[in-house]
């Protein structure tokens, strides 16, 4: 296999984007501010979050939580394959209403792999509906498949909190992570995340870590790549996207692009705009 051949065919779904990978590549450690789902088509992969260490292979479904730190890797030189979909939170906090009656402030997806038949063919079936069908099928074909393969989810591999743990987060950290968030373009140093927390250089820097997986430098960049994609996807030039998120040039937004999310920003932009 290639070492990165990945790429976002479009989705005919609002607010789910697809990926196709057959590729090498070792990702770094990153999240993701959607749900994603899929299935392992070939080869097998090996990932690393707050759950610990998780080996996925050939039809093994995968799943991850918006915001949960984790990489990925081969298990060996010959690669993997795989398909997501990746889900806006609220579809799947939608749907967990319509099944139990009561807004769920936080939804987590438990198992980061499983070997789950019925989880497969219904990943499966939505895909076909809206990433690979070759003609347009009509919208309540592709509303009742999605309804399927979030309300198994919900039922069958998720549970559900009445208050978010991250929304009580109100300590020195999660201050410093809201400033970030706020406008991840600003060039701020660990001596300002330091002065808002009150915390020294050294306390915030351990701190950071234990509590987000990652280092404020790679936080910020990877929110960033995300700020980046955002505005691409909603028609901004590379340049004006790069100079928007606080890259450097668009060449530096490139290689962080490509590094966390395995796609150029053209080649995003291409799959995402009509």
């Amino acid at each position: 296999m290639s070492r990165g051949r990945v790429y976002m065919p479009r989705c005919a779904i609002s607010g789910v984007e697809a990926t196709v990978a057959e590729t090498a590549h070792s990702f770094p450690r990153h999240s993701h501010d959607r749900f994603g789902v899929g299935v392992i088509v070939a080869g097998g992969h090996r990932s690393s979050s707050g759950r610990g260490v998780v080996e996925a292979r050939a039809n093994d479904a995968i799943m991850v939580n918006p915001g949960e730190v984790h990489d990925g890797s081969p298990l060996d030189e010959r690669g993997r394959a795989w398909r997501m979909l990746y889900f806006e939170p609220r579809m799947l906090a939608d749907v967990a209403v319509e099944l139990n009656g009561v807004a769920a402030r936080e939804i987590e997806l438990t198992q980061p792999a499983v070997h789950d038949p019925l989880l497969k063919v219904l990943f499966e079936r939505l895909f076909a509906v809206s990433v690979e069908a070759q003609t347009v099928p009509d919208d309540l074909v592709r509303e009742e498949t999605m309804l399927e393969l979030l309300g198994y989810l919900i039922r069958t591999h998720a549970t559900t909190h009445a208050h978010s743990r991250l929304a009580q987060s109100v300590g020195p950290i999660a201050r410093a992570r809201s400033r970030i968030d706020d406008d991840p373009s600003l060039p701020l140093t660990l001596t300002d995340l330091a002065a808002d927390t009150g915390m020294s250089r050294f306390q915030l820097l351990r701190g950071f870590a234990h509590e987000t997986g990652l280092p404020p430098h790679a936080y910020r960049m990877q929110r960033r790549v995300i700020l980046a994609r955002q505005l691409i996807a909603g028609g901004a030039t590379l340049a004006d996207a790069a100079a928007a998120s606080g890259f450097a040039d668009q060449s530096h937004m490139t290689r962080a692009f490509a590094r966390l999310l395995g796609i150029t920003p053209a080649n995003y932009a291409s799959a995402t705009r009509p």
